[in-house]
């Protein structure tokens, strides 16, 4: 039973490492016309996101998205719109570690995409943002 548990032990602490070393190998820099659109339509939205990151409203989760983090923080009249704008932002970050993934011609490396990616967004964050940590809740910057 004992060997039993350590060969399961043993192929997980595998598997990690051979996921890690995956993902050590992707090219996260790559550049194709649809990574490119992606980017220019997520670098033109920012403009409008900033405000809402710089006032609480919107936080960075723990998956890479967006997501609104307190709704009293914008007025009823612009939730809809606000609403809209992190839909469109998730929809095309979901879209560009897909992306990414392909281009690197490994589509199964989506998730360590997206988890590299929360990485990154945590770590470019101003001062003053809200982001999720691991266990999901909500800290500011």
């Amino acid at each position: 039973m004992k060997a039993m548990t350590e060969s399961r032990v043993l192929m997980f602490a595998l598997a990690l490492a051979a996921a890690g070393q995956a993902l050590a190998q992707a090219n996260l820099e790559i550049n194709t016309p649809a990574i490119a659109s992606l980017q220019a339509s997520m670098q033109q939205r920012h403009g409008q996101l900033a405000g809402l990151y710089a006032s609480g409203a919107v936080g960075l989760t723990r998956d890479a998205n967006v997501a609104l983090r307190d709704a009293n923080a914008v007025a009823l009249a612009q939730r809809q719109q606000v609403n809209s704008l992190i839909a469109a932002e998730n929809q095309d970050r979901a879209a560009l570690y897909r992306e990414i993934a392909r281009a690197n011609g490994k589509p199964e490396w989506e998730n360590d995409i997206r988890a590299t990616f929360a990485q990154r967004w945590i770590e470019k964050a101003q001062a003053g943002w809200y982001y999720q940590n691991t266990s999901g809740a909500w800290v500011r910057k």
